[in-house]
């Protein structure tokens, strides 16, 4: 199975502040995105599920959380590590999952995801969340495309 991290990043890094979005919405950048993990799996940490939970991405979420925790949605479940998380997604069967952050779960996840769907927001915007550092000797850009106000980047392990 592949496991593939979607992320938005500002050009400093910048992925979030105070749970949100640091820059104006891109909504060419949303829909790829959407359309993207649907029908897939989707690991992510609580804070960024909560914000979400209204309409949360994917056919299923495994949601990372240190605590053990009840889910209140139908599709999701909390494990409490990555190996426990690689073993609930690894139960759908499915060709691919994604992973959604926040930082400390891209982190956490960086040495076994696959593949990266990097859009990259022009612009250095302030914020409390950052995208992990990762060694680009590491991966290849296999794709980038320039879309309507943001460039979206397809990176593989090399």
């Amino acid at each position: 199975m592949d496991l593939v991290t979607v992320a938005a990043v500002a050009d400093n890094g910048v992925i979030g502040a105070d749970g949100g979005l640091p820059w104006p919405a891109i909504p060419a950048d949303r829909r790829q995105y959407r359309a993207r993990v649907a029908g897939h799996p989707t690991v992510l940490g609580r804070r960024t599920f909560e914000s979400m939970r209204d309409d949360p991405p994917g056919s299923a979420q495994v949601v990372l959380s240190r605590t053990e925790r009840e889910a209140s949605i139908e599709t999701a479940q909390y494990v409490t590590g990555v190996d426990d998380a690689l073993v609930a997604v690894d139960a759908f069967e499915a060709d691919r999952a994604y992973v959604l952050g926040g930082g400390a779960i891209y982190d956490l996840f960086q040495p076994v995801v696959t593949e990266m769907v990097l859009s990259r927001i022009p612009g250095e915007y302030a914020g409390d969340t950052h995208f992990p550092d990762w060694d680009r000797e590491a991966w290849a850009c296999r794709e980038r495309i320039d879309d309507d106000g943001f460039t979206l980047e397809r990176w593989v392990r090399d």
